[in-house]
């Protein structure tokens, strides 16, 4: 199940300037490796061993998926290029980039390089919301510090191969890395958000404490909220564009996060699927069994299973570490 396969070979190069014309020298081959990865639910993990014999002129790698698709490269060694729709990423150690695409995402790789990708379909990313991945896609992000450092320590120990896991546990390491990148992306909007007014963050922040007190309320709405706060419901839903989410949406996954903590608490006596949806809110069980799987990749009752097996948990993950290239001209 190869992540990598190879472009076509990079435009020729110019000859050396020379006083008669000379036929081209024979091209030396690249060689470029993708060391077998190994898949953790439905996230693929390959390690990208690449780089030009002496005197070549570079090859591409091409992250493959013909579905809308997610790919994150983490560099080790070397530098590299990342083409998407576009725009041109340079990635070096230290730093790794998130693309989001429909086709292709092409890495230039023209030097001696080594590095991870993580790539998943988007519809098994279901609990990335929409603007997180607008906000993430196509950037490049530090390692050094902040949540970014969290997110490729995390990814570095689920490269390192592990034993293989049963479908339950997968699934929430992999829901795991998505809350990461979650988090890195309202972070960086943050960063990059204009000036939230002290008096409307202090109303946000109102509005959601009252939520939060009454989330387990089925008949808490916009509506509500706006009355209870004597304000109007477009006034509300304009507070919570600062928030980059709708007021409905910031309510689902506040539940399902709710929903989520409850399945996976040991308990001699776990509470039933239902019961826990109607606690937080949830009217309908298959509704709330829908948005649960489309949130995190599992079914409620598969999550709440996983919950019971903590052994098959990894440790806790640490610096993803330099992977060693092979010589040049081996594919491993």
């Amino acid at each position: 199940m190869p992540v990598l396969t190879l472009a076509p070979p990079s435009p020729g190069a110019a000859a050396a300037p020379s006083a008669a014309r000379q036929p081209a020298p024979p091209r030396a081959v690249p060689y470029v490796a993708s060391v077998a990865g190994h898949r953790i639910g439905p996230l693929r993990i390959s390690t990208i061993v690449a780089g030009p014999r002496p005197a070549a002129l570079g090859r591409n790698v091409v992250l493959c998926g013909q579905e809308e698709h997610i790919a994150l490269v983490l560099p080790h060694r070397g530098t590299a290029a990342l083409l998407l729709d576009g725009s041109r990423l340079s990635l070096r150690p230290g730093a790794f980039a998130v693309a989001r695409a429909g086709r292709p995402v092409v890495l230039e790789v023209s030097e001696d390089f080594s590095g991870t990708a993580f790539h998943w379909p988007r519809e098994s990313a279901a609990g990335l919301a929409e603007d997180d991945l607008l906000e993430l896609s196509g950037r490049v992000f530090g390692t050094d510090t902040g949540t970014a450092a969290l997110v490729a320590a995390y990814l570095g120990r689920l490269a390192r191969p592990m034993l293989s896991l049963d479908p339950q546990p997968a699934a929430r390491l992999v829901t795991t890395a998505q809350d990461l990148l979650t988090v890195l992306a309202h972070e960086h909007r943050r960063r990059a958000a204009r000036p939230v007014p002290e008096e409307v963050r202090a109303t946000i922040a109102r509005t959601k404490e009252y939520i939060l007190r009454r989330l387990g309320d089925p008949a808490l709405t916009p509506e509500g909220i706006a009355a209870a706060h004597h304000f109007s419901v477009r006034y509300l839903h304009k507070l919570y564009q600062y928030e980059g989410v709708t007021v409905g949406r910031w309510i689902q996954r506040r539940r399902l996060e709710m929903c989520r903590r409850e399945l996976a608490r040991p308990s001699a006596r776990p509470a039933t699927v239902a019961a826990v949806a109607k606690r937080w809110g949830f009217v309908s069980t298959s509704h709330f069994s829908r948005v649960f799987r489309a949130a995190y990749g599992v079914a409620p009752r598969e999550w709440q299973a996983g919950a019971l097996e903590p052994d098959t948990w990894p440790a806790v993950p640490g610096p993803a570490e330099p992977i060693g290239a092979p010589r040049p001209g081996t594919v491993v």
